[in-house]
């Protein structure tokens, strides 16, 4: 049998040079579209939604123009402000006002009546990070925590160095940051307290009484209304990203209400009250410091969404580590058995997905957020309900 052959000829047609020349004219024309092309693409792909997650009392204090924290954060990031100095003017409104009583000028003193602050910042795109921790004299620590990261090779600075490097910085330094309503609710706890100490005065009290009916006696001015529940371990996060993808974060504080003199707790500490890796998130905390600090949550909830974790499962998974340590601690407990302290989380993600998370949460413990539909208040998922 004879074998078929392929009958279809090939273009046996010459190009001239000038042809040739055209040719390659053409294809390096396309081929300069396609590179611009490519080059463009990443600019395209890396576009972010601007998103400014926070504590609740981010949401709460208005400025002039009628702007909450979150909403005065996120204008600034859509205008082009670096991502930190928006979480930082976020955070300001409550340090300078005496409405809110759980940050700056107002907060709640310590024991001996006086108002000692922490602040923690951290900024993603250049791995730099500064904090302030048991500081006085100054409104807003965030502040002073800028200029530990910018002017110095420190991450913390604490105690008098604190203040004194603020006055160094042009930070105005304030004889006393009690406001009349802080002060009024300090006199109080201190009646209370000395009230339960077998007719000894305050200042024969020994400190372990202090520590003990000192947290019964704020909480039961809670309840009783007299100071905001929110307040006894009072604080505020601030976390955003820019359409660059850009993440930074703030927390600040005037600490645990009517706390030992000389305690810090968790919010100036990297990795617990807050924690940001620019190709990953952020996480910061409010609420019972010690507590966080046992595991660094927010330095853990980080990592949990490298792993790829949505940032309300990796924050519930922070809860539970410490839900496990404190079950050991009858202190801890109410008379249910449950955690009776509240430990909270505010979180986003680098593809723009957000949670807040609290080991006590309701229908009214809320987190705020500020996205292009503006500020909202949304109820934070718990591990336990309040009732």
């Amino acid at each position: 049998m004879t074998e078929k052959t392929n009958t279809k000829k090939f273009n046996t047609k010459k190009f001239n040079r000038r042809e040739i020349l055209a040719t390659a004219g053409a294809v390096a024309a396309a081929s300069t579209v396609a590179t611009k092309a490519m080059a463009q693409a990443p600019a395209i792909m890396s576009s972010y939604k601007p998103l400014v997650v926070s504590a609740h009392n981010g949401h709460r204090l208005k400025n002039e123009a009628g702007e909450t924290g979150v909403e005065i954060a996120y204008r600034m990031i859509t205008e082009g402000a670096d991502v930190l100095d928006a979480t930082t003017a976020c955070t300001n409104l409550p340090e300078l006002s005496t409405e809110d009583t759980s940050v700056g000028y107002g907060g709640l003193p310590d024991a001996n009546g006086d108002v000692t602050l922490d602040a923690c910042c951290m900024h993603g795109p250049r791995k730099k990070a500064g904090g302030v921790a048991y500081i006085q004299g100054v409104k807003a620590p965030s502040m002073v925590a800028l200029d530990v990261m910018n002017h110095t090779n420190h991450h913390l600075l604490a105690g008098q160095g604190a203040t004194d490097f603020a006055r160094d910085k042009g930070h105005k330094i304030e004889g006393d940051l009690n406001s009349e309503v802080s002060f009024k609710r300090y006199l109080e706890w201190k009646a209370r307290v000395e009230a339960e100490g077998d007719n000894r005065t305050f200042a024969e009290l020994d400190l372990d009484f202090i520590e003990k009916k000192g947290f019964e006696v704020a909480y039961q001015m809670a309840k009783e209304g007299r100071i905001d529940i929110e307040h006894i371990h009072g604080t505020i996060n601030c976390n955003a990203m820019n359409s660059k993808g850009e993440i930074c974060g703030n927390t600040t504080t005037s600490g645990r209400a009517f706390k030992v003199p000389g305690r810090v707790g968790d919010s100036p500490i990297l990795g617990a009250g807050l924690y940001v890796d620019n190709e990953v998130g952020a996480a910061g905390s409010t609420g019972l410091g010690e507590m966080n600090l046992y595991h660094l949550c927010s330095f853990l909830i980080v990592e949990k969404m490298r792993d790829g974790m949505h940032p309300k499962d990796a924050g519930m998974y922070a809860l539970n580590r410490v839900k496990t340590t404190a079950m050991s601690n009858p202190g801890y407990l109410n008379d249910k058995g449950e955690i009776a302290f509240n430990l909270q989380f505010y979180i986003l993600d680098k593809k723009g997905r957000y949670a807040g998370v609290a080991m006590r949460g309701g229908t009214e413990r809320y987190y705020a957020v500020c996205t292009e539909n503006g500020g909202e208040h949304l109820v934070m998922d718990s591990i336990y309900m309040n009732e």
